[in-house]
């Protein structure tokens, strides 16, 4: 006889259990209200007659779509079906769902600016103090956004990331006719970076952006290229000479790292000298703060060929490599955790929403999803499946919201550089 159904035994059952998650750590109600909180300072663009729905549910049912995965305001208002009596437990909803459409024209005209500011005070309550945390800052084009018809660039913002909380900290975006030069000092009023090591590829290595981070009171680390020639000339020549010496006679700072993984060996090898010891420099007293001149020399061993990477830095921190090569290794975090999720888990570089403030505000959503999705740590999946287990499990999903909403204050002091 079949033994498919029969009745699971106390042990069984209480092995199936260990699988679960523990109940949500807040009502969804609460929840709720932390969100229209965060988000009550957006004015509502519609007309009075035309609003058949609240902008409290709007902007509930997107961002909550969104963490569940959607891509398009289709996705959002099939979210919202789909979840419909569910949703009403806790918003109003007077004329049911509203409709892909309804969705696009709201986002279409909230103002960019205000819901960029209520992100960046909703992210103040996860972490206010930034000593000794690294903060890459880099730019990000959201290629789909161009709009050819209208003669419309592709969308350009530049983000700041908390590799250590994992967390977008705020973005802005570059506007037309310009680039990151002058949207980067607007990026770092918004932050409180007291005690913490900014660190910006040579777009950004610009001596008014150094004077900037230093008059936050923080440090730099600035990637030097071929946009300063002169001095990237001088640099190199000179840790050439050294290097050829063995740094005789040189106050050096040296460190080697070597990893494996993805089928392939990196080595990667830092010095630092203090900026007294190049004699000469061009031009020091321009960059404010300059302490150390940094070069880096990464060999990576793949399985059919070997590569090999010098680059150079200039930096406000006193000369320790060991430092300042995991300042520059941190740094890569925000292609690999931030932008490149963004681009693989929620498909941005795809998405064709394009008209008017709908893509810059759409990006705000996608990246409220990814802190809620970053804080969540209970469940020790990537952050593709746990996007779709909010979309299958309501609990789970409040207790994505809870990691966010409700829980208290980091202090990301805590996390202070140690190699």
């Amino acid at each position: 006889m079949s033994q498919g159904f029969e009745t699971k035994s106390a042990d069984a059952t209480k092995n199936f259990g260990r699988h679960r998650q523990p109940t949500q750590v807040a009502n969804i109600g609460s929840i709720q209200q932390s969100l229209v909180e965060h988000f009550s300072d957006i004015k509502d663009p519609r007309v009075e007659r035309t609003k058949k729905h609240q902008l409290t549910d709007i902007l509930v049912i997107a961002i909550l779509a969104v963490i569940a995965g959607a891509q398009g305001w289709e996705d959002i208002e099939n979210y919202g079906i789909s979840k419909q009596q569910w949703l009403e437990e806790f918003l109003a909803l007077p004329n049911g769902i509203p409709s892909d459409d309804t969705f696009r024209r709201v986002f279409e005209f909230i103002n960019p600016e205000a819901l960029n500011r209520c992100f960046l005070s909703w992210v103040e309550t996860l972490v206010t103090k930034m000593g000794g945390e690294i903060i890459p800052i880099d730019g990000k084009t959201i290629r789909g956004s161009y709009d050819r018809n209208q003669g419309k660039s592709a969308l350009h913002v530049i983000s700041a990331w908390s590799s250590e909380q994992h967390l977008v900290l705020a973005q802005m975006k570059v506007e037309d006719k310009s680039n990151e030069i002058t949207a980067i000092p607007a990026l770092l009023e918004l932050l409180d970076i007291t005690g913490a090591i900014i660190t910006i590829d040579a777009m950004g290595t610009q001596t008014e952006i150094a004077k900037k981070i230093i008059d936050k009171k923080a440090d730099y680390v600035l990637a030097l290229k071929a946009n300063h020639p002169t001095l990237c000339s001088q640099v190199r020549e000179w840790f050439e000479t050294a290097l050829a010496d063995n740094f005789q006679g040189i106050d050096i700072s040296y460190d080697k790292r070597i990893e494996k993984g993805h089928h392939r060996t990196e080595i990667r090898e830092v010095w630092t000298v203090p900026v007294t010891a190049i004699g000469k420099l061009y031009q020091p007293k321009l960059w404010v703060g300059l302490q150390s001149v940094v070069m880096v020399v990464r060999v990576r061993h793949l399985w059919n060929k070997t590569t090999r990477e010098v680059q150079f830095y200039l930096t406000s921190l006193n000369s320790d490599a060991q430092l300042i090569g995991r300042a520059i290794r941190k740094h890569w975090g925000i292609e690999n955790e931030a932008h490149w999720t963004l681009d693989c888990t929620f498909s941005e570089d795809a998405c064709r929403i394009r008209s008017f403030h709908s893509p810059q505000n759409f990006s705000v959503l996608r990246r409220i999803a990814l802190n809620a999705l970053n804080r969540e740590q209970s469940y020790k999946r990537s952050l593709r499946q746990k996007m779709k287990r909010t979309a299958m499990d309501n609990d789970y999903m409040i207790q994505v919201l809870s990691s966010c909403f409700i829980t208290n204050t980091l202090d990301s002091s805590d996390s202070l550089c140690q190699a």
